[in-house]
């Protein structure tokens, strides 16, 4: 029998402190640290503990060559080589079919290890962002000024004696105006609703296809109204639809071949108030449409727990499939930079185009992407969600704080 290593895996040294009671009876503080090891392995989607003994293992396995199990086993010890085995950092062969799943679907897809750990590590579960940052004192700028000093100006400094180009000043027109009028909204009305032919428009200017293009049999790429990679346009749109006219309720994607919104099952259990992450669905029991509350609770888990956004009457999830750009790029250190760059192009170009409509947008990278994509059933290699925008009509009353120093917004 053979073993070898997963596809990709980096250690971690990290110090954990922890609270013990005899420590503090004993004159000490009463908070013990201890460094411990953790393995990241992106097909896993989670930080592993690991003892130190199989740190030693996996440095000695490499992800490409089998090597005999016995022999490792005489080096390390079959207890430390069965561990790993069991944690699927180490695989054997002939592969049992549920191990290696994973790890080869992850070789298929052509991730830069680096980058694929920084995503994984990266992604967050059942957090609520407002709370955390309330219990360490972060949650207004006089708290982060306490704690943190003054941020570094809005620009760097300039060489001493250097000389300024004076540029002329641009004439004002009709796209100034929308320039301005763009404003994070932070205040929605939890009632009013959407058009359909709004939403349409919205959709189609971003997501939607402006062309296409074969550059050989079988391959095509298209033209979005913001450019991407190799015009491989890897980032699909899943939808929180809470109040589009004509539309129930629910969970969507966006196919742009067709221009049109595809209902999607949710995989977890209905949300209820107060929940901050998803729930697997009960053995047996089938995925269910959700209530309006049910859908309301799942996008304030969705956006980390910032509900002035989960009130919003559409959010919109950007999740790239890594594959349709790492294809082309394979192992590509600038890959996984360039499905960033994808869905802040589109998200912003959907911010303009709510704006536009007489709309207010939003945009947050502060997810919860594992919740996300248990929900839409997708697999965190292959696809993920990498941030949620939305749009929908401002309150008419100001409640939270919105950055609108030139007052194009506020008051209503």
């Amino acid at each position: 029998m053979r073993v070898r290593r997963c596809a990709v895996v980096w250690l971690e040294p990290r110090e954990l402190a922890t609270f013990q009671l005899d420590d503090l009876l004993a004159g000490g503080t009463g908070v013990v640290s201890r460094l411990a090891w953790f393995a990241y392995a992106p097909h896993l989607g989670a930080a592993i503990e690991i003892d130190p003994a199989q740190v030693a293992v996996l440095g000695a396995v490499g992800p490409v060559d089998w090597i005999a199990r016995g022999v490792l086993e005489a080096r390390f010890g079959s207890e430390a080589v069965a561990a790993l085995l069991a944690m699927q950092l180490l695989l054997q062969e002939p592969v049992a079919q549920g191990q290696a799943l994973a790890d080869a679907q992850f070789r298929a897809q052509g991730w830069h290890p680096p980058a694929a750990v920084a995503h994984m590590a990266a992604r967050w579960e059942a957090i609520d962002g407002p709370a955390g940052m309330a219990e360490q004192g972060l949650d207004s700028n006089e708290g982060l000024l306490r704690q943190h000093g003054l941020p570094p100006p809005a620009e760097g400094p300039l060489p001493e004696g250097a000389p300024l180009h004076a540029l002329p000043r641009p004439a004002r027109d009709g796209f100034d105006a929308l320039l301005d009028a763009r404003t994070t909204c932070r205040n929605y009305d939890p009632q009013a609703s959407i058009p359909l032919e709004v939403f349409s428009g919205i959709m189609a200017r971003p997501f939607g296809r402006r062309g296409s293009g074969r550059p050989a049999p079988g391959f095509e790429v298209i033209k979005r109204t913001s450019p991407s990679g190799g015009a491989l346009h890897p980032v699909e749109c899943f939808l929180i639809v809470q109040r589009v006219q004509g539309l129930a309720p629910g969970l969507y994607r966006y196919r742009a071949a067709e221009h049109a919104v595809l209902a999607v099952a949710p995989q977890v259990a209905a949300p209820v108030v107060g929940d901050v992450g998803t729930r697997a669905l009960p053995a047996g029991e089938a995925a269910t449409a959700w209530s309006s509350e049910s859908l309301r609770a799942f996008a304030q888990i969705a956006v980390a727990g910032q509900g002035f956004f989960a009130d919003a009457a559409v959010l919109c999830v950007l999740a790239p499939r890594f594959h349709r750009n790492f294809w082309k790029y394979r192992n590509h250190a600038k890959a996984y930079r360039v499905c960033v760059l994808d869905a802040g192009h589109l998200s912003q170009t959907l911010q303009l185009c709510a704006t536009q409509a007489g709309l207010g947008p939003f945009v947050t990278s502060a997810i919860n992407e594992v919740d996300l994509e248990r929900a839409f059933g997708m697999t965190h290699y292959e696809q993920s969600p990498l941030l949620v925008c939305g749009f929908g009509p401002r309150a008419g009353t100001l409640v939270e704080s919105e950055f609108d120093p030139n007052r194009r917004v506020w008051p209503r």
